[in-house]
């Protein structure tokens, strides 16, 4: 026990083994260099009684024997030696001591061999015997003063300790997207598998620049679903790094689908390479509710303050005015005229003309009627701020290349029918992100809706740079289409990033209800949810404390994160962590995983160089652009005159007609 009393016995007994020890090298000193002793009249005939008992003993049979039995003392007495800590202490300065000290004590046995005089050769076998023995004494009492566990461990960042076990099987199914992974557990490599047997319930991919996002976990995506048979929707952000995968990977599995789908391109840079498609499509507009969607969409597109703005008057307003627009485009003439061009160019028609023809369509007048009171109160100053702001807006969606693309009808957004598959490409560009996202943003909002339907082929959803884009209701989707057989995955750099864009409720809501999560590096607050959201692993603690005399080691097992923020803030590029989702009929019970995923970069490389580019779809010149530009602004002003000269010359419908003087 470690009490006073008991250590203050143990010292004795080891001061009573190292005096057991000096005193038979003395009494070998004694004998052995007797006649030198006597020489110097240092010998009695008590002590030569002593020594003819010793001698009876067998102790000098052997020259070696005396000596080896002081050296076994001095061992005994250096176990229990406790001298005071030093961790600049090494064990090699302690060997060279003890190691010198020992060649020192045996070896000196050959200078009684040399031929000296008695007396120096006596002298010089005491002094190198002693010099060794204390040198033995002093090596024996450094290797108690070593602190044997160092307190700089190898394991600086504590990475062995923060290791666990990962799913290692491949779980696939017809649904399923396989990442191969490796990753370590304590000092052991180990291959692994990101299994997302279940896309349905959503795919957040997160990562800051360079992390890997599509290189390491979104080009496998699409490649993997369209070897399944999946209908495909993809936004490319820097268009073409998605759509160039998406469509090489089609064209070698195409067959493989019951019926082929065919391959559509949105882009508004090159024109000869783009299909062209009316999101206002009137036959997928079945009520006045979708023309308020699609408005809402546009204006919050353009206007990305608007979004935490919602239910504000001077927002409320314009989405109505431009609502009002489409629903009445949608209904004349049964929808001919029904696109997002002709849509602004009817809002740019002075107030008296637009407001008569608005006044027509029964359904909108509970939406215009407070324009055309304020209009007729003149109340302009009231007007022009519900209004202005709209018009202000799209005005910036004018554009010949726009007006082109958005007027045509090569395709219809409905990419999982199964008469007619598709695999639909969008792309942005990030140097006019405001212009070209909102007009997305529309064509993912319409199709979506017709999407989101039963009896469908599976699809999968793909945003690059999700926040690029505004989509009204984003988690409904996630959270309903499940069931229809529709994946989702979103590709994002920071959670902040989706909160300023999208604003804090609903970004919340996105994050909190995908099933799985693959994160590269990112930083903050988003680094610190997501290792919350990865939970605890039970890990070992040692803690040492060091006083003069002992060294105490206390060991025990703790809760801590599986994995830290401060882990999740320095992953290398193609490191994920993340957390996947499983099903009834196949359960995983090692969901969350901290790997790298494993990419053949030659293979890849050997892939892309021959890649085929995207084919161009038609001859397009600026005069053919510029025509379609006139002729949309010509449908709008034959539709205005025709109209008012209808209603002018119809005397039960005249009334309408709306004439206050400027």
């Amino acid at each position: 026990m470690q009490t006073g009393e008991n250590e203050q016995a143990l010292r004795k007994i080891l001061d009573m083994t190292r005096l057991i020890s000096i005193t038979l090298l003395g009494i070998h000193f004694y004998f052995y260099g007797y006649t030198i002793f006597k020489q110097w009249h240092l010998v009695t005939q008590f002590t030569d009684r002593i020594l003819q008992n010793i001698y009876n003993t067998g102790l000098f049979d052997n020259f070696h024997r005396s000596k080896l039995f002081a050296l076994c003392f001095l061992l005994i007495s250096l176990l229990g030696a406790k001298g005071k800590k030093n961790e600049n202490l090494q064990f090699k300065t302690a060997f060279h001591f003890l190691l010198s000290g020992l060649l020192s004590y045996f070896c000196s046995y050959f200078l009684l061999l040399m031929v000296l005089e008695d007396q120096i050769r006596i002298i010089s076998y005491l002094a190198v015997t002693s010099l060794g023995y204390l040198l033995i004494l002093s090596g024996g009492t450094l290797f108690s003063r070593i602190i044997q566990r160092k307190l700089s461990s190898k394991d600086i960042f504590n990475k062995e300790n923060e290791t666990f076990p990962q799913e290692e099987r491949l779980l696939e199914n017809e649904y399923s997207i396989n990442l191969p992974a490796e990753y370590p557990l304590k000092d052991k490599i180990r291959k692994s598998w990101i299994n997302i047997i279940n896309p349905f319930r959503g795919i957040l991919v997160a990562g800051t620049p360079g992390s890997g996002k599509s290189y390491f976990v979104i080009r496998h995506i699409i490649t993997q679903h369209i070897r399944k048979g999946f209908s495909m929707f993809v936004y490319d952000f820097k268009f073409d790094d998605l759509s160039i995968i998406a469509y090489n990977t089609w064209l070698h599995n195409k067959h493989l689908y019951k019926v082929e789908p065919k391959f559509y391109v949105i882009n508004f840079d090159d024109l000869s390479r783009t299909h062209r498609c009316n999101p206002l499509d009137p036959k997928s507009m079945d009520d006045i509710t979708d023309a308020a969607e699609s408005a809402r969409t546009i204006l919050l597109g353009l206007n990305r303050e608007w979004i935490k703005k919602q239910g504000d008057f001077f927002v409320e307003s314009p989405i109505n005015f431009l609502s009002a627009i489409i629903w009445y485009l949608r209904k004349y003439n049964n929808g001919e005229f029904c696109t997002l061009p002709h849509v602004i160019e009817l809002m740019q028609v002075e107030y008296n003309s637009l407001f008569t023809l608005l006044r027509t369509e029964k359904e909108i007048e509970i939406l215009i009627d407070p324009f055309v009171s304020a209009y007729l109160q003149n109340v302009m100053e009231q007007l022009e701020g519900q209004i202005a702001s709209a018009k202000i807006s799209v005005a910036r969606l004018s554009s010949p290349q726009l007006y082109y693309v958005l007027s045509g009808n090569d395709f219809t957004l409905d990419i999982n029918n199964p008469e007619d598959p598709k695999i639909v490409c969008m792309g942005n560009n990030p140097l006019k992100i405001q212009t070209y996202g909102a007009v997305l943003s529309l064509y993912v909002s319409r199709l979506i809706k017709q999407v989101n339907q039963k009896d469908r082929l599976k699809s999968s959803l793909i945003f690059d740079e999700f926040p690029t884009i505004y989509l009204n209701n984003m988690d409904s989707l996630i959270a309903t289409a499940r069931s229809n057989k529709v994946s989702t995955c979103l590709g994002i750099q920071d959670f902040s990033q989706l909160r300023k864009d999208y604003g804090r409720e609903q970004a919340d809501v996105i994050l909190n209800i995908t099933g799985n999560i693959i994160s590269g590096q990112v930083n903050g607050d988003t680094a610190k949810q997501l290792s919350e959201r990865f939970g605890k692993i039970m890990q070992d603690r040692e803690s040492i404390s060091i006083n003069s005399s002992d060294t105490s080691i206390s060991r025990s097992k703790q809760l801590e994160a599986a994995v830290p923020a401060s882990k999740i803030s320095c992953l290398s590029s193609g490191e994920f962590v993340g957390i996947t989702a499983d099903n009834p009929d196949c359960k995983i019970e090692l969901k969350t995983f901290h790997s790298e995923i494993i990419n053949n970069h030659e293979q890849l490389r050997k892939e892309e160089n021959s890649y085929q580019g995207i084919s161009p779809v038609r001859i397009i010149n600026n005069t053919m652009i510029e025509r379609n530009y006139r002729q949309i602004k010509e449908d709008i002003s034959e539709i205005v005159n025709s109209e008012m000269e209808r209603l002018l010359h119809d005397p039960a419908l005249s009334h309408l007609v709306i004439k206050k003087k400027k």
